[in-house]
């Protein structure tokens, strides 16, 4: 089944009540108990699942290739929710241009949860290694990277946390399962703030966890979604999965309007640098090339009156509505 096929189709089944094909929207917190004190329709507490929440794991994990998926209530739920499954001691390696509240989860959230973080260049395979411990237990990717644009070798580092018998998780929003599929490369775990690409609209805030196969902090960031209540409610799930509808086709245009941007603005007096890459002068074009089917793209816009740079995003040409701040145009 082509991915297509599965953004409109997994997860998703007849209301046998009254044979709508569009999911109804599940808002009762508990479920009918039977007679026996059992739950038939395999629900009891919104908190614990819920029919909206099931249907979107279940999207999630037929588009990752995945065994199983969680939702969140935001991206930086997910990160919390593994944090918490880990023990005091434990050693997390992530890129050293990793999205800053990931930072400040590990360093602020967790600040006395006894856990060790290293940051380092991902795209240095050599400064991996080399920063791997006997107490690393979580390797953490993001690629391309926020900002930066760098690109990671999600098959060489995926051996690497094998090799060091650590679980590897990547952080997929930017390039979404449209354009990389990170569990096919070796990676252990996928995660997306939905609040982007996937959800699309600029209505919701979630995230998601999608594992290849089952796993300790897996089962750990489970037990934190069901008794921590970081879940996302069920109008929100029904949002997300309405979003996914359209994400193979909203991610082509967002694709090809990026290709048009980035060639008018590669050689533009105005522009000092385009992260890009789908640039062959990008340093991760051969990787990029490989492993996804588009890019992403940043430029840093040369300010020649008092020398002041900063980043910036070509957000004025957007077709997305993901997040009009700062979306990010895939190629």
């Amino acid at each position: 089944m082509k991915i297509e096929t599965r953004a409109v189709h997994a997860g998703r089944h007849i209301d046998p009540a009254t044979g709508a094909v569009t999911p109804p929207i599940h808002l009762s917190t508990t479920f009918q108990r039977a007679p026996d004190g059992e739950y038939p329709s395999g629900f009891s507490y919104s908190r614990d699942d819920n029919p909206n929440r099931r249907a979107l794991e279940e999207c999630l994990a037929s588009l990752e290739g995945g065994g199983e998926a969680l939702a969140f209530s935001s991206g930086l739920a997910v990160t919390t929710a593994l944090a918490q499954g880990l023990e005091p001691g434990d050693h997390i390696l992530a890129p050293d241009d990793v999205y800053y509240a990931f930072r400040r989860v590990i360093g602020e959230v967790f600040a006395k949860a006894g856990l060790e973080a290293s940051y380092v260049d991902m795209t240095d395979l050599d400064a991996v290694r080399a920063a791997v411990r006997p107490s690393t237990r979580l390797v953490w990717i993001e690629t391309p990277s926020n900002p930066l644009m760098k690109v990671t070798d999600l098959a060489a580092v995926a051996s690497i946390a094998r090799q060091a018998n650590a679980i590897s998780v990547c952080d997929g929003t930017f390039a979404t399962p449209i354009l990389q599929r990170p569990l096919e490369l070796g990676i252990d775990m996928v995660t997306h703030s939905t609040t982007k690409y996937i959800g699309g609209h600029s209505d919701l805030v979630g995230g998601a966890l999608i594992t290849r196969v089952g796993n300790y902090l897996f089962e750990r960031a489970r037990k934190s979604q069901q008794l921590g209540g970081a879940v996302p409610s069920p109008f929100d799930c029904w949002l997300t999965l309405r979003g996914v509808d359209t994400l193979p086709c909203r991610m082509r245009v967002h694709s090809e309007n990026a290709g048009r941007i980035v060639a008018y603005l590669q050689d533009h007096a105005a522009i000092e640098t385009v992260h890009y890459p789908g640039l062959p002068s990008h340093p991760g074009h051969a990787i990029a090339a490989r492993q996804m089917s588009g890019s992403a793209g940043w430029f840093r816009r040369r300010y020649a009156e008092d020398g002041n740079r900063q980043w910036e995003s070509p957000r004025a040409f957007a077709c997305s509505r993901a997040r009009p701040a700062w979306v990010v145009l895939t190629a």
